[in-house]
């Protein structure tokens, strides 16, 4: 049922209410029948052309119906019921005892007040509950939207971040299949196939914001192939991941970041080389992944950082503000730390 059609059931239920009221009050005789049926229609007549009257007042000028209001046009609609109830009463039986007794005629006017002013409360009442109603709905609305602006902003600057991923990443290995050319033409061959792997992963993973462990690893392994062409023995490399890890997710490209720099600062840093450990486990409900290598954060120090900075801002978009990224040095070894709750 739509607004209106709930309005007027409510109206004839409500008067006829009344009319049965003013039934049994005149002892349900069949006399004062028609004083009753007045009785219930002018007050639905006056009601609702009040009613109309307040949809004017705010279509027309903004207002809406105050206690004030309310008050005045009780007592205004409560004397011409009175007075209309006066005359129906005459009119079926022909008593005027009404006119001699105004003790009995303000007693009425008194009922019919009150029954206007109950009206006026209940329709305010109605129209409270709407307007509140209707600003729930609103402010749903708003925070619907709101979030969708949120999400597309989140999104975008995700895709910004891995934007400035995928050049870094290539512009290295592109260097690495350059210096290999002059040494050994096969292993640039196959060099190369290593680097079509890659492009095809980076190119399917920038479409997500996470993807699993173990997609991530398979971009590793690829590029550790790539980087132990270069430096051989160099480059020893071991990897350590938890059985239960592998489904855990992570932003693309980030443990490659991460393997990247371990590769930029600790092997090409160094003559004899150094080894890159990559462990992954649980704690508890925290996901953490480290890639150490040997060497010293200051042989990072002309770095501009963007790979770091740019991991660690998309770690905390993708999997909230508890996620960590943190790189520290220790013993000759330098950890850089992901940690995460496994439930993001």
């Amino acid at each position: 049922m739509k607004r209106e059609h709930y309005y007027w059931l409510l109206q004839a239920l409500g008067w006829s209410g009344v009319a049965l009221f003013v039934a049994v009050v005149n002892m349900l005789h069949v006399t004062y029948f028609p004083l009753a049926l007045g009785c219930g229609l002018t007050g639905l007549a006056l009601t609702a052309l009040w009613r109309r009257l307040c949809n004017f007042r705010l279509q027309r000028r903004g207002k809406r119906l105050g206690w004030q209001a309310a008050g005045l046009s009780a007592a205004a609609m409560g004397l011409v019921q009175t007075v209309s109830n006066t005359a129906i009463d005459y009119h079926v039986s022909g008593a005027n005892w009404y006119v001699g007794s105004p003790v009995w005629f303000m007693m009425l006017l008194t009922f019919w007040f009150g029954v206007m002013l109950a009206w006026n409360v209940c329709y305010m009442a109605a129209l409270s509950l709407r307007r509140n109603q209707r600003l729930e709905a609103e402010a749903l609305l708003l925070e619907a939207e709101t979030l969708r602006l949120e999400v597309l902003a989140k999104d975008a600057e995700l895709r910004a971040l891995q934007a400035q991923v995928n050049p870094h990443f290539f512009f290295n290995s592109l260097n690495s299949v350059r210096a290999l050319l002059y040494q050994d033409i096969g292993s640039a061959a196959n060099m190369i196939d290593q680097l079509a792997t890659l492009m095809r992963y980076t190119l399917v993973s920038s479409y997500n914001d996470c993807v699993p462990l173990h997609e991530e690893l398979g971009a590793v392994r690829a590029y550790l192939a790539i980087e132990k062409i270069r430096f051989e023995e160099r480059l020893q490399f071991d990897i350590d991941i938890g059985a239960d890890m592998e489904a855990i997710t992570v932003p693309p490209m980030a443990l490659q970041t991460l393997v990247e720099n371990a590769v930029k600062y600790g092997v090409e840093q160094s003559t004899s080389g150094s080894a890159i450990n990559i462990r992954a486990q649980r704690s508890g409900g925290t996901a953490i992944i480290e890639v150490a290598n040997q060497g010293s954060i200051l042989a990072s120090r002309n770095s501009t950082g963007v790979g770091v900075s740019n991991a660690r801002k998309r770690l905390a978009l993708s999997k909230g503000e508890h996620a960590t990224l943190d790189l520290a040095e220790n013993d000759g070894w330098v950890r850089a730390t992901l940690r995460f709750p496994t439930a993001a």
